[in-house]
């Protein structure tokens, strides 16, 4: 069967793991990711001591590496990456070279969309939109079956679509995307700038200190029924509608996958989110919405999808 090890690398942490030929993950191991403004050497060694921990010793056939970033049509380079230091490097051949076994690199939404279309939550379905909700926002677009990557391969770069007019900063350099609205650091920033003025146990979680508050936290405190949180995701889930409703009113899918860390939450994102995307969508009263569904891997999409990218390449 071989070992393919599928690696997911994004703003906050490197995920690896050994995923079967059916996407089952096994062995996986975690590293924190050192930042976009720390050099790209220290990613990358983040990204081999994962990648090494996972083999333990035995000979990898080939790694898969999904990027927060905007991957050449090559499946090369990384051109540029808000959360990661990487521009332009060709980190493909890097890694190849440093690992000494086969690497193939792609987005992370895209290599998601894969592993969703093969193995989860899209399987069968032609017409796909694909969310991640992380730290930002990333998609991928699957029209008539295949992963549509654009001419320069930077296709689904939805999380930085300008939704509010010179509205908050982003780490792409512009303001008001998407991402800022709807994902991981939204919700976080919410619920932060609600610390010290609302009542809300989510002071205690973080210790007082708001620079300590983290997603996860959001998410317990909504669950035992915090107002502040379940006020976060509601804001967080009535954005993602409303880019939805942009995209479905731009590509007409069958079906809207969202996954990432966020989508961990389930229906407290979804439900908002299915209730904006009616509301904001034009002609809702003449046409089919289509159903916005959790994806079937959740935060593990992306490890998955590269698995099987790699895999993929090697049986060709």
């Amino acid at each position: 069967m071989g070992l393919y090890i599928g690696v997911d690398v994004g703003g906050t942490k490197v995920l690896a793991a050994e995923v079967t030929a059916d996407g089952v993950v096994r062995r996986t191991a975690r590293r924190s990711t050192p930042g976009r403004r720390i050099d790209a050497a220290l990613v990358e060694t983040a990204l081999t001591e994962a990648v090494f921990e996972v083999a333990d010793g035995r000979t990898i056939d080939g790694v898969g590496l999904a990027a927060a970033g905007f991957v050449d049509a090559a499946g090369a380079r990384v051109a540029f990456a808000p959360h990661l230091p990487w521009r332009g490097e060709d980190v493909r051949g890097r890694l190849t070279q440093r690992w000494g076994t086969p690497v193939a690199l792609d987005n992370d939404a895209n290599c998601a969309a894969l592993a969703e279309c093969t193995h989860g939550a899209a399987q069968d379905t032609c017409e796909v939109l694909l969310v991640t909700m992380g730290t930002g926002i990333g998609g991928a677009l699957v029209l008539d079956g295949r992963i549509h990557r654009g001419t320069q391969g930077m296709a689904g770069e939805f999380g930085h679509m300008k939704v509010v007019p010179d509205g908050q900063p982003c780490e792409c350099g512009g303001r008001g995307c998407w991402e800022q609205y709807s994902s991981g650091n939204a919700l976080v920033r919410f619920a932060r700038d609600r610390i010290g003025q609302d009542p809300t146990v989510l002071e205690q979680l973080c210790g007082g200190n708001p620079d300590l508050l983290t997603g996860p936290m959001v998410t317990e405190a909504a669950e035992d029924g915090d107002l502040v949180a379940r006020q976060a995701f509601a804001s967080v889930g009535g954005w993602l509608g409303v880019g939805l409703a942009n995209l479905v009113a731009a590509f007409d899918p069958e079906l809207i996958v969202v996954g990432g860390g966020v989508s961990a939450a389930g229906d407290r994102l979804l439900e908002p989110a299915r209730t904006a995307l009616t509301r904001s969508l034009v002609g809702t009263g003449h046409r089919e919405i289509p159903p916005v569904v959790r994806a079937a891997f959740g935060p593990a999409a992306g490890v998955v999808g590269a698995a099987e990218l790699i895999r993929s390449q090697a049986r060709r």
